[in-house]
């Protein structure tokens, strides 16, 4: 597609150890990126409504844990398919902001399932930032461009002996993190 693909670590995921991977949701090419980025089997939660749509609804509910926002019963089911996954040795993949926000978003506010479901689990969390997906290929009918596609993985944040009254803190500090560094590198790009 003419995309290339830059990855940066602060730190590396190991083999055989469960993450929450958390990125900005900028375009369809992040679930992309997201693959190619993270070497560990991880599996993606996202939107029940995605599954209706033709051919990629077929694989999608074969390969995500599927959540309805909008029922509690569905989000508490999360919790309980996520446990499995994570059993299983499987990382999980949720972008926080629950959708794509408008093209002139940086960053929208994140949701708690995915800081929830890493105090639940005491696994790490690993921001990950993509400040180029929305120029290379957003929703915007006719738009887009070939070019470089960075990924850019943050120091792991640790949930140890955190708890669930811990969420909200633990959600505006990863935020922070990836806005403060998608700002700064949109700051660079116009110099």
């Amino acid at each position: 597609m003419g995309f290339r693909i830059k990855i940066e670590r602060a730190e590396t995921p190991k083999p055989g150890q469960s993450y929450m991977f958390v990125a900005n949701h900028t375009s369809m090419a992040d679930i992309m990126l997201m693959l190619a980025v993270v070497k560990n089997p991880f599996v993606f939660v996202g939107k029940a409504e995605l599954a209706k749509l033709p051919l990629f609804g077929f694989f999608y509910k074969r390969t995500c844990i599927l959540v309805d926002r909008s029922n509690q019963i569905s989000r508490q089911a999360v919790f309980k398919r996520a446990q499995k996954r994570l059993n299983q040795g499987l990382s999980i993949c949720i972008f926080p902001e629950g959708g794509v926000p408008d093209e002139n978003v940086i960053l929208d506010e994140f949701k708690d399932g995915a800081f929830r479901l890493a105090i639940n689990h005491q696994i790490p969390i690993v921001p990950i930032v993509f400040p180029d997906n929305k120029k290379r290929f957003s929703f915007t009918f006719w738009s887009g461009s070939v070019g470089r596609m960075r990924a850019i993985l943050l120091n792991f944040i640790s949930t140890k002996g955190l708890k669930n009254t811990d969420s909200k803190e633990l959600n505006q500090n990863v935020r922070n993190l990836i806005l403060s560094r998608l700002i700064v590198l949109q700051a660079h790009s116009r110099t």
